[in-house]
């Protein structure tokens, strides 16, 4: 990656940031002026914290796990408590300028100086609730969630065929083996025919994180474990990953179709994103398919869902994917309809099936508001029986 590719965004970043940090310095320090040193203390913490937040996306690939490890959950802690006091002020501004509008805003500095305290205090309140849920729904860990989708292709031999899948772990700033091995021993419990991983694994290159992910190793299922990759493995080296995955003893599919027991076909694709990173990757769902009997019944592992449009027309029976989280944190699952068709759960358009996980690990913050991780226990089911 060139030196203007990494230094755009990280300037980008930078700016962001300080505008945010700033804001809320001025809706909770400035606008209330708080008596005694509380002032200077929430003025340091805030501009603190705000310095940590460049400082450890500097750090986070490079420096030792040791010492990136309490930095994260530090910061990434912060960012998510950080991103509730943002939508609370955002809503006490509107709230205060329609009060404007009706005219009951008090004139006597006093008294506005104590509304302002007064908004202040349940502004941090609302955030710190928020975000102290959203951390006890991550510390909850994850549920197994059981769907069943009918597909009339797949034949009666094969009814009630498992598929177990696994998305959107993010190994890496704040997930560790641990959760892997965690992970790995509920996932073998359920006894699958099959085990699909759909992509974002990781969140840092395979020399500091190969150890980390080695659990994965004693994945087991009857008719194998299968990955594709999602947009993290892109920004964390691709090829070096679907290297090492491959060591793993985990089929990975680019682009390609494999046969299960005769009974339907299963195709893995590369991210929808993977064409603009790398010259020779990229999604292609009806080079994939080409050749097919279309007969037979076709399961399709994609990472977005924005990759649906593609599925309807190459007749793909049933879509898994995750990438979205379900929206991890609230608003974001509404915001995320910008970008993506569907945000969780299972949907039909005409013949098609699809499923978003909401994602075993989660991204960024250590929150989950109104959302919950999940492994998801998929039983096909012929729709004749």
């Amino acid at each position: 990656m060139t030196f203007s590719k990494i230094l755009i965004p990280f300037t980008v970043m930078l700016t962001l940031t300080f505008l945010l940090h700033r804001y809320i310095w001025l809706r909770m320090v400035r606008d209330v002026a708080w008596t005694g040193p509380w002032g200077k203390v929430f003025t340091i913490a805030i501009f603190t914290l705000a310095a940590l937040v460049p400082l450890v996306f500097l750090t986070m690939r490079t420096a030792p796990r040791s010492f990136a490890v309490p930095l994260s959950w530090v910061v990434y802690t912060w960012m998510g408590f950080l991103f509730y006091l943002f939508v609370f002020s955002v809503l006490s501004d509107m709230g205060k300028g329609a009060s404007h509008i009706v005219g009951i805003i008090p004139q006597d500095p006093e008294r506005r100086r104590f509304v302002a305290r007064g908004i202040a205090m349940f502004i941090g309140t609302a955030a710190g609730a928020v975000g102290l849920t959203g951390m006890y729904n991550v510390a909850r860990g994850f549920t197994v969630k059981r769907i069943r989708v009918p597909i009339a292709k797949l034949p009666q031999s094969a009814s009630g065929y498992s598929i177990v899948q696994l998305t959107d772990v993010h190994v890496g700033p704040t997930i560790g083996r641990k959760f892997v091995e965690s992970m790995v021993a509920e996932t073998n419990a359920l006894n699958p025919d099959m085990i699909v991983i759909t992509g974002d694994m990781v969140d840092g290159s395979v020399a500091n994180l190969s150890e980390l992910v080695e659990p994965l190793r004693d994945l087991k299922a009857k008719d194998g474990v299968f990955f594709v990759t999602g947009n993290h493995e892109y920004y964390s080296g691709a090829d070096e990953w679907i290297a090492h995955i491959r060591t793993l003893g985990i089929r990975v599919l680019r682009n390609e179709r494999v046969d299960v027991r005769g009974a339907f076909d299963l195709v893995g694709v590369d991210d929808a994103s993977a064409r603009n990173m790398l010259p020779d990757h990229g999604m292609d769902i009806e080079g994939a398919v080409e050749g097919r009997d279309v007969s037979k019944a076709l399961v399709l592992l994609a990472h977005q869902p924005k990759a649906f449009s593609h599925a309807l027309k190459a007749g793909v029976d049933l879509q898994l994917s995750g990438h979205v989280h379900g929206g991890q944190m609230i608003p974001f699952n509404w915001l995320a309809h910008i970008d993506q068709p569907f945000i969780a759960d299972l949907h039909r358009v005409e013949n098609t099936w699809i499923y978003v996980s909401a994602g075993t690990g989660y991204w960024g913050p250590p929150m989950r508001v109104g959302t919950q991780a999940e492994i998801t226990w998929i039983e096909l089911i012929s729709s004749s029986v």
